[in-house]
């Protein structure tokens, strides 16, 4: 097991961070917003899948407005940490229960700063795998 800096181990930050993650994905937003504000650094930024730049507004928009119903799958979750503070966060993100979805899912990128204890997303992209 690797630690950082006699903190978590690597494992437990992974964990930590894919839980966030997942939260962000199925938890219905619209019944508790500040939790954006705990899970969003206010410098948040996206790259889309179609290789757009959202702002912080633009994903609070869509978290707020997704549906709760569909339920994501996270693959081959890995981190890598950047500094003891950044952590990069790297899967594959598949929709489970969508009939209409024939993707074979996007390969995303996130990276996490600590900030006053708790770990913030401060970038994510989205990249759509094809053939």
């Amino acid at each position: 097991v690797i630690t950082i800096s006699g903190e978590l181990p690597m494992d437990s930050i992974a964990e930590q961070i894919k839980q966030l993650e997942l939260k962000l994905l199925h938890f219905d937003l619209k019944t508790e917003p500040e939790l954006i504000n705990d899970l969003l650094s206010r410098d948040f930024e996206e790259i889309s899948q179609n290789g757009r730049i959202n702002s912080r507004r633009d994903v609070v928009d869509w978290l707020i407005h997704k549906d709760i119903h569909l339920q994501w799958s996270l693959n081959d979750f890995r981190i890598r940490m950047l500094t003891d503070e950044l952590v990069m966060a790297m899967y594959t993100a598949q929709k489970m229960n969508d009939m209409n979805n024939l993707s074979k899912g996007s390969m995303r990128t996130s990276i996490w700063q600590r900030q006053g204890g708790t770990w913030k997303m401060i970038f994510h992209q989205a990249s759509k795998i094809t053939d």
